[in-house]
Formats: C-alpha cells, structure tokens, sequence
C-alpha cells in the first residue's frame, strides 16, 4: 500500500506483536511495586494503614488503584490474545485490538491516566521520580508499542475491518467458550427483536419496563441462571450472568439490570439465609414468582453504609417493626420482598449493629404504587436508567416477620452485605460494557449512513478513531471482567478485581458515549436520537454499586495492606 513515497505493509500489526506485549508487562509491574511501596510511605502509620492519611493523600492513593487496574488490564489482554493465538483465532482485528490497547495504556500510565475528564493523575502523584521511575519502561518494546502500536494507521484499519465484519456480535473473539457464546448470541437475539425496538420510547416515556418482557425473560431464565439447581435455578456461572448482563443492557440497561436486584438478593440468601429461608425464597425468586429490591441507602449516608440509622425494633410477638428513610430504591413498587438493611442495636452507630431482613411487600399499581401498611414512597425523576424507576421510601413502624431476619441472628447484616460486592460489581461493570457496546452500534451506523462534505462520517480520521477506540477499550473492560468471574466461579476472592471491572468499564461506557454523541453532532442532542438515551444511561455507572471514588478506594486499600 502505497503511502508517502514509501511502501508500508497492507495491514499496520507490528511485527512480534505477542513477544513486545508479553515483555511490557512486567516493567509495569515494576512500576506498579515502586508506586505501591511509595504510597504506602505516605499512609503508613505504625505499621499499619492510617485512614487518616489515606484520606489526606487521597490523589495518591487512587492513581494507585487506577495505575493498578491498568497492570491488570494489560496482564488479561496478554492473557486473551496468547489464549487465541493457541487456538488460532488470533486474526488481524484481535491484533489491532490488543496492540492498540497496550501502545495507548502504556502511553497513558507514563503521561497520565484520566480518572475523569478534568483528573489526570501522573507517577508523581505517587510519590514516584518521573525521570528516574519511568525508566523502567524504557524498553525498546515499549518504546515500539507506545510510537507505532496506538496509529493512525492501526485505528482506521481496525474500523475497516469493523465494517468488513459488522454482521459478527462482538468486535473481535471474546475469547469465551462455545456454550458462552451460545448464551449470548441467544440473548443477542432477543435484545434486538423485544428489547432495541422498544428501549428509547420506554425511557422518552419514563416508563416502567413491561411485565411481558420480565415474563419473557423468566421463561429464558435470567432471575435463576446463578441460583443452584436444587433451588429452582440452572446453577450456571457467574460468567454466563456477565453475558447476558452484557447483551441485554447493549439492548437497553432498564432490561440488562432487572436481573441484578435478583442476584443481589439471591447471594444474600445463599451466603446468609438459614435453609428455611433458601428452601423457601430461592426457587420464588429463580421463577420471578416475587422480584425483589434491594433496600440500603439512606438520604444523609450515601456510600457509607455504616452510618445507617433506620431501625428495626423486635416486640413481644417476635416481629420487628421498622422505622426510618430510604432512597435511590430501584424497581420498589411493584417489587414483593425487598432486601432491607436496618439497626437492631440502637447502642451501635458503625456497621456492627446492622441487620438484614426479607421485608415483604405487597407489589403496587400505578395508582397506588406502596400499598403496604407503614410503607410510604414517592418517585425519583432521573436523567436516565429509568425502566425500574427510582423512589424515596418511607417507614413508619412497617412490620417484618422475625422468620424473615436473614440468617436468624442480628448484627449480621453489614457482613452479609459484603459478600455481595463481588458478583454485583461484576455485574455492574458487565452492564456497562453493553452500554458502551451499544454506543458503539449506534454511532458506527450513524458514522456509515451520515453524509458530510460528499462522504460518509466514518471517512473521517478523527471520526473513525472515536469508533476504534471505543471497540479496543470495551475489549479491556470486557477481559477484565471475565477475569473477575472467572475467579469468582472458581472460589476466589476478587473483590479487588471485580472493583477494578467496575471502575473502567463505568469510564469505558461514559466515554463511548460521550464520543458517540460527538459523532451524531447537533442529532445526538435531539432525544428522538437513541444515542441521547445511552448518554444519560451511562452517566450513572459511574456512580452506583460504588462510586468512581469510593471503588478506588476499596481497590487503594486492598493494595496497601
């Protein structure tokens, strides 16, 4: 291909491509140990971790956690590519996918790695010498990957074949299992033909997801497909939830995220409940014969779950009546039990003195949409994410069976909590690949079909760029929560990964977006737009099961100690 007078090969895929990234990875490593160690001077106290100055140098700490998730991406993107290239998958748009990935992470962990649009942290941050430090990236592999592996070149080869494969379900192999793929191409299926068609007048309409599409997917299995089998569910992997996570939020997140109240409470009840209460919720909840919600943040605590106040008071009979103030409750109308976090100890103010309940409910209607005795709840009108509907809820003495305290001991709960963060979080951060998947769809055919200056948008370098990296990034994101589950699958604690999923894919999905909208110019601004309804939708993955901040500093923490 001719090119400037000179002759360059047809396709831009560095020579060696799997030996340099293979050899960039432990000088990052490197870099990640110094950083670390840095760090922790900082924090230190005693020998121990100081939550005082882990607050004070807080920058510090999270451009840790950031710095690390970006070693551990590039490890999982090694780790893909080496698994295709022994199964002879690894073809042109993989390689561009996987060298583009390490010339840009590379780039950016040397110059700086964005936490938001207006954050961009640096290894000075850290503690680290930028001069004397980032000369343990001084490879020459790095140095190819950094100047020739993120080009112009590679960015508009890989759209290229972006259009030559648009029929194909995903930009690249996953690198999944048959039966996985097999899953999704199931789900692909489905998010086209009930869920695309629908999803923008359901969100210009804030309205709630219909019953038939939460039947639809009872019938497919969705609210069990954990759950084990001896429980009513199909016992399958967390993986498997990924998946459909993923395809059904690329359709539309309302659709993708019904199922995670459902996980959430069914890993509460695995991890937690008596067997009485697996032998009775479990098989109801595998079914959709109840939908639950989860129950847990308060107006004035936010992230700190610790802090609750609501309480939960036992009288003679062995109830409990609980009183006080919830919100940002997703999907609690017409939901039949929910997951309810509460104080039993009035003497506690921390999270010792935390209790969960499986607090029933009678489902609303429009009309009345809280029904039930002592409960009251009023709508939260948000900017997206809206087909289960966001409300305030209100407890006045509302009463729950003490058979219904999870696990029959008080002062449980906070612990019982957390052993849900892992698969939530997976799953968050699987709901936000679809949403930056589906940016992508849209504004590839936006990019194809749109004329300007005699030529489609997608002609455009700085136009075709945006699509590529939206593809390689959704690919990080999407090794790095198959990752997670995998590890989750296989009785490992991942609570470090699954926060790392999280927290980039959030980003990955906001920034697809955004760009998204970029490509559809002044249309992108109009709602008849879908893009407009996935730039909305984006913008909170950033903020539940963990805030952007919060989620780095969980993953700050776990490096430290």
């Amino acid at each position: 291909m001719p090119h400037d007078g000179l002759d360059l090969p047809e396709t831009p895929v560095l020579d060696n491509l799997l030996t340099l990234t293979k050899a960039a990875i432990a000088p990052v490593d490197d870099l990640l140990g110094a950083a670390t160690e840095a760090v922790k001077t900082r924090v230190t106290e005693g020998g121990r971790v100081s939550a005082e100055l882990l607050e004070a140098n807080q920058t510090a700490a999270h451009a840790l956690a950031w710095l690390a998730t970006y070693a551990q991406s590039l490890r999982q993107m090694q780790a893909w590519a080496e698994r295709l290239e022994a199964d002879g998958r690894f073809g042109e748009i993989e390689q561009l996918l996987h060298q583009i990935a390490f010339g840009e992470y590379l780039l950016q962990i040397q110059g700086g790695i964005p936490m938001s649009q207006t954050e961009i942290v640096r290894v000075r941050d850290m503690g680290l010498d930028e001069r004397a430090d980032l000369r343990r990236l001084d490879t020459p592999g790095i140095t190819t990957l950094c100047q020739d592996g993120n080009s112009q070149r590679a960015r508009t080869r890989l759209v290229e074949l972006m259009q030559e494969q648009a029929a194909n379900i995903t930009v690249g192999a996953t690198g999944l299992e048959d039966e996985l793929e097999m899953i999704r191409e199931q789900f692909r299926r489905y998010a086209v033909e009930r869920v695309e068609p629908n999803a923008q007048g359901w969100h210009l309409r804030d309205e709630l997801i219909p019953m038939e599409i939460i039947e639809e997917l009872a019938e497919m299995g969705v609210f069990g497909l954990t759950i084990p089998e001896e429980y009513g569910g199909f016992g399958l992997s967390k993986a498997s939830m990924v998946v459909v996570s993923e395809e059904l939020s690329r359709g539309y997140i309302g659709v993708g995220s019904l199922g995670t109240r459902s996980e959430i409470a069914a890993e509460l009840i695995l991890a937690g409940g008596t067997d009485a209460q697996k032998e009775e919720w479990l098989p109801k909840i595998a079914s959709a014969e109840i939908l639950p919600t989860a129950v847990f943040t308060e107006p004035n605590t936010g992230s700190d779950l610790g802090s609750l106040r609501t309480r939960a008071v036992r009288d003679e009979t062995g109830d409990y009546k609980v009183t006080g103030n919830k919100t940002w409750i997703t999907h609690a109308a017409r939901t039949h039990v929910m997951t309810l976090l509460a104080r039993t100890d009035p003497a506690t103010t921390d999270h010792r003195g935390l209790s969960m309940f499986l607090a029933e409910k009678t489902p609303g209607t429009d009309a009345e949409p809280f029904p039930t005795e002592g409960m009251t709840g009023g709508e939260i009108e948000v900017l997206g994410y809206r087909g289960m509907k966001e409300y305030e809820l209100g407890f006045d003495n509302f009463r729950v069976k003490g058979e219904n305290l999870l696990g029959g001991i008080e002062g449980q709960g906070f612990k019982q909590l957390m052993k849900t963060f892992e698969a939530a979080r997976i799953q968050t951060a699987a709901r936000a690949i679809g949403v930056a998947q589906s940016a992508l769809d849209i504004s590839m055919q936006y990019a194809i079909d749109r004329k300007q200056f005699g030529k489609s948008l997608i002609a455009f370098p700085r136009v075709s760029g945006k699509l590529a990296m939206m593809a390689v990034e959704i690919m990080v994101a999407r090794q790095l929560t198959y990752f997670a589950a995998w590890e989750k699958d296989h009785d490992q604690r991942c609570d470090l990964e699954a926060g790392m999923a999280k927290l980039l894919g959030a980003r990955v999905a906001w920034a697809a977006a955004d760009n998204g909208l970029q490509i559809h110019g002044g249309n992108g601004f109009a709602q008849e737009y879908a893009i407009s309804r996935v730039l909305c939708d984006a913008r909170i993955l950033n903020i539940f099961e963990g805030a952007a901040e919060i989620q780095a500093q969980v993953i700050a923490r776990r490096l430290l100690a």
